[in-house]
């Protein structure tokens, strides 16, 4: 059940980040072939404003994978509901209040970012993108934001749907931009503010439902859950600063080096890079939000399965994508720059470079969201810094010193390259063990989660299991020297629901399906946890047609001390405690 859950979440990871980002590149696209070398740089300056919009975004977005993991896995719908209402309400303001400030100070933030006033083309080009583009700031900051909640509502299709409708808004719009309009670089930025707000209304025909699982109230949202959402995705402040620092301070090493013209290859290669970057983004989306919701459910056996997948996929993916870079570079390059340009070459070696950092990046990005779940945020704060700023920029300056813009192109597989290994350092002074063995790498404390002796875990395929995992069930309850009563409890409780499952869930779309079954003696309780991929169905408080009707649902709530149910991730979870 995980390695299919592993495998859907992170396609679908994949695809939104990919058609988000290339909102971005055609973009890219659209000024390098219309309006020249210089708007092309004016984005690059503009960039790190866009980064900090981003990074805002991803890091309620983050929080809200983070505080929902943590409620989802104990089974608290309401504390979901808070977090929903409480992001929805902070995204509103941060949004608005970025959009004025940018607005009104955009003259002195262009030059700010290296724009100045001695080219007076560039700086006005820089102010006037950032004009457009800053009116989509609460349209951005929104769509990054509800994608968790769309993740955790299991509406992938909806999610995919809202980013292709994104993007096809923004070809189009480009086009009338630079065809008709002819509205320069504040139209580009518009361009992408409206496509922005598209994949909103998208969202919307889930959101406005009644089919939402999520309910928004303004009294749910308390100062509380507001600090939980920006303590918990804290590290992705840290990890976005530490970017756009990165992207300032290569565009002034490269601007020293090799002028506008390398800035401008800079500019590209991010572009692309970042279209590549989808894969690091899902594989990093998927770590975050499953090593949390199995963190606070302490299975630590599940963690290491995701952990295990996601590392597999990173190689897989990442050499994937480094080989289409190596071989597919001169097409790629060729989309944003003419072949008589002089920084095509530079931008076709920068990307080739790029390509060779993939796999340990994925790697960096699987370790450092599982880090952020299991709550070692000042652990994951610290890799951001190293990895996003201090590392690729030492690496790109000492590189310029020996072969000047060739290498600064270095910056991103060194820079990864430098703190993977850094991190394996700390796993090994932190364990005395090799990253590589067991689960090491995972940094779990020896008394975490439940001892194998007092577990249980069963699955279930057909009727025909139920008989002998009762007997099991039965057997594992005597040895803990479980009265009977509540032996018996526990064996009605599995016979019954599971029987249910099986009966109704499976056959009810044709599709093959899992039911997992977890019984852990944990202090004086006896936990039950049930987990289905059939179709979204509550028991507790289900309202049957007649009193007749599922009577071997109530018994079972009738004695359980407390039964808690949510619906995440495409699967039913139903937790019941004796």
């Amino acid at each position: 059940m995980i390695r299919k859950l592993v495998r859907s979440m992170l396609t679908a990871q994949i695809l939104s980040a990919l058609t988000v980002s290339l909102c971005l590149l055609i973009d890219n696209v659209m000024i390098s072939r219309y309006l020249g070398t210089t708007a092309i740089a004016a984005y690059g300056y503009a960039n790190p404003i866009l980064l900090i919009i981003g990074a805002l975004g991803s890091m309620l977005a983050a929080g809200i994978q983070m505080a929902c993991s943590k409620s989802l896995g104990r089974g608290l719908q309401e504390e979901t509901n808070a977090g929903y209402s409480s992001a929805i309400a902070v995204t509103l303001c941060l949004s608005l209040f970025f959009l004025a400030v940018v607005l009104v100070f955009r003259g002195p933030i262009a030059s700010l970012m290296g724009a100045g006033s001695a080219d007076p083309a560039l700086h006005g080009m820089t102010k006037d993108y950032l004009a457009g583009f800053v009116i989509g700031a609460p349209g951005s900051m929104g769509a990054l934001v509800l994608i968790p909640f769309l993740q955790i509502a299991g509406q992938s299709n909806l999610l995919i749907a809202a980013v292709l409708g994104m993007t096809i808004t923004d070809i189009a719009l480009d086009l009338i931009n630079v065809k008709v309009l002819k509205w320069g670089m504040f139209g580009m930025g518009l361009a992408s503010s409206l496509s922005y707000y598209v994949a909103m209304l998208f969202a919307a025909f889930y959101f406005l439902s009644s089919r939402c699982i999520f309910r928004f109230s303004l009294k749910q949202v308390t100062r509380r859950k507001v600090t939980e959402l920006f303590t918990s995705g804290l590290p992705t402040v840290f990890n976005m600063a530490s970017s756009v620092v990165m992207v300032f301070a290569l565009n002034q090493i490269l601007r020293g080096v090799g002028g506008t013209a390398a800035v401008a290859a800079f500019t590209v290669v991010t572009s692309i890079g970042n279209s590549v970057n989808c894969i690091t983004t899902g594989i990093g989306g998927v770590s975050i939000t499953l090593s949390g919701v199995f963190f606070n459910e302490e299975d630590r056996s599940a963690i290491r399965e995701v952990f295990s997948l996601l590392c597999r996929y990173s190689v897989i993916l990442g050499l994937a994508a480094g080989i289409l870079l190596l071989f597919a570079a001169p097409l790629m390059v060729s989309v944003f720059i003419r072949k008589d340009l002089p920084e095509r070459e530079m931008a076709i070696l920068g990307l080739r470079l790029f390509g060779a950092g993939l796999i340990p990046c994925c790697l960096n990005n699987t370790l450092k969201n599982l880090y952020q779940a299991t709550g070692r945020i000042r652990l994951t704060e610290m890799i951001s810094i190293f990895e996003c700023a201090v590392f690729p920029v030492l690496s790109a300056f000492l590189m310029s010193l020996l072969l000047g813009t060739t290498g600064v192109w270095f910056y991103f597989v060194m820079g990864e390259l430098l703190a993977l290994t850094a991190i394996g350092l700390y796993i090994y002074h932190r364990t005395k063990t090799p990253p590589w063995h067991g689960d090491t790498a995972l940094l779990l404390s020896p008394d975490f989660g439940v001892r194998k002796e007092h577990l249980l875990e069963l699955r279930f395929f057909s009727l025909e299991d139920i008989p002998p995992a009762v007997r099991q069930i039965e057997s594992f309850c005597a040895s803990h020297q479980l009265d009977p009563k509540t032996t018996n409890h526990i064996a009605l409780c599995v016979e019954e629901m599971t029987s249910n499952v099986i009966q109704h869930g499976f056959s009810f779309d044709g599709k093959p399906h899992h039911l997992s079954v977890r019984l852990l003696h944990k202090g004086d309780k006896w936990v039950l946890r049930f987990r289905d991929d059939c179709t979204a169905f509550d028991p507790v408080n289900y309202v049957p047609a007649d009193r007749e009707s599922a009577i071997g649902l109530r018994i079972v709530m009738a004695m359980a001390k407390e039964v808690r149910y949510t619906s995440s991730l495409n699967l039913n979870n139903l937790i019941i405690t004796f």
